[in-house]
C-alpha cells in the first residue's frame, strides 16, 4: 500500500502570527511546514526552534525556513501573515500603502510558485489585502479568502463567555461585515447552545460587548505597545486551513467573495461560508434583521472605500 503523501503549508511571513501558526500546525501535524520571509534568518531560526520543540508534541512532520519562493513549490496552502504590523494609535487602514507593495510581491511569489494552492489572506487591512492577493494572482475568487470573521467571532465568544459564566465552547456566534470598526456582530444568531443571547445578558450589556468586539484588535494593540495580535489569528488561519485540508465543511465567517449574497457584488466581505477541499464552496445567505442588514450594508460601503484607496 503506498504511503499518502503529506500536505505542504506555505507560511509567508514568519513574524508572530507566522511562527505560532507553523507551531500549532505541526502540533496538529496538519503537514509539512515551509515557512516563508524576505529576512535573512528569520524563518530558518524560528523552523529550527519549532523542529526542536516536535519531538516533544508528538509530532512528525518537517519545519523548514526560506528566503526563496521557489520553496513555495507544490504547497496545497499559502497562509500570508506578511507585512506591517499595527502599532498604538495606528487602524488598521494605516497599513495600507507599504502592505499593498508587500501582497503584490507575495502574491506574485505564489501565483508562480504554488498555483494549485488555496490562499488564506490574514494581512491587514483585511478586505483591501484579499482582494488585491486575488486580483494579482488570478485565482479563483474560492480559491482566496481572508481570514477576519473566525477571529472577530471568537472574540465575541471569548466575551459573551466572561460576562456569563459560561464555556466559550458552548457559545455560538457571527461577526460579518468588513474587518474594523464597522464590522457587525450578529446578535439574532448568537446562542449558547441554542438558547438565544438575550435570554442571557442584558441588551445594554450586549451594546457594551459588541463595542469592545470591534475594538479588540486596537485594545490588544494598546497594551503590547510594540505590535498585535498573533496567537488569535494563528489559532483561526489555522482553523480555516484545517477544514481545507481535511475536507471538514465548516460553517465560517470570512472574507469571501460576493455575488449578490446580502445584496453586494464584486467584493470580499466577511459572511458565513463552507470551507472544504474545494476552498470556499458556498457562501450562506442568512436573514438578518433590518439594524443588522442596515450596519453590514454601511461596513460593506466601508470596505469599498477601503479597497478604492489600493494603489
Amino acid at each position: 500500500m503506498a504511503i499518502p503523501q503529506r500536505k505542504k503549508i506555505a507560511l509567508v511571513g514568519a513574524g508572530n502570527i507566522g511562527g505560532t501558526l507553523a507551531l500549532l500546525a505541526a502540533a496538529k501535524q496538519l503537514g509539512d511546514i515551509i515557512l516563508f520571509d524576505v529576512v535573512e534568518g528569520l524563518p530558518q531560526g524560528k523552523a529550527l526552534d519549532i523542529s526542536h520543540a516536535v519531538p516533544i508534541l508528538g509530532s512528525s512532520v518537517s519545519v523548514r525556513g526560506t528566503n526563496d519562493y521557489k520553496d513555495l513549490a507544490g504547497a496545497d496552502v499559502c497562509i500570508i501573515t506578511a507585512g506591517l504590523a499595527r502599532k498604538p494609535g495606528m487602524s488598521r487602514d494605516d497599513l495600507i500603502g507599504k502592505n499593498s507593495q508587500i501582497m503584490t510581491q507575495v502574491a506574485h511569489g505564489i501565483r508562480d510558485n504554488a498555483p494549485d494552492s488555496f490562499v488564506v489572506v490574514v494581512s491587514n487591512p483585511l478586505d483591501a489585502m484579499v482582494t488585491l492577493c486575488q486580483r494579482e494572482t488570478g485565482f479563483p475568487h474560492n480559491k482566496v479568502v481572508g481570514m477576519a470573521g473566525v477571529l472577530d467571532s471568537v472574540r465575541y465568544r471569548a466575551f459573551l463567555a466572561e460576562e456569563t459564566g459560561l464555556s466559550p465552547v458552548s457559545i455560538n456566534a457571527f461577526v460579518l461585515g468588513g474587518h474594523g470598526d464597522d464590522m457587525v456582530p450578529v446578535r439574532s444568531y448568537t446562542t449558547a447552545q441554542g438558547i438565544p443571547i438575550s435570554k442571557l445578558v442584558s441588551a445594554e450589556k450586549l451594546d457594551a460587548i459588541e463595542k469592545r468586539v470591534r475594538c479588540a484588535g486596537g485594545e490588544v494593540v494598546a497594551l503590547l505597545k510594540t505590535g498585535s495580535a498573533f496567537c488569535s489569528p494563528a489559532a483561526a488561519a489555522l482553523e480555516m486551513t484545517e477544514s481545507y485540508l481535511l475536507d471538514q465543511k465548516k460553517v465560517l465567517p470570512c472574507a469571501a467573495f460576493l455575488n449578490g449574497e446580502y445584496g453586494h457584488t464584486g467584493i470580499y466581505m466577511g459572511v458565513p461560508v463552507v470551507i472544504g477541499k474545494n476552498g470556499v464552496e458556498r457562501v450562506i445567505d442568512i436573514d438578518l434583521s433590518p439594524t443588522e442588514k442596515q450596519a453590514l450594508d454601511v461596513s460593506a460601503g466601508k470596505v469599498r472605500e477601503l479597497i478604492s484607496c489600493i494603489p
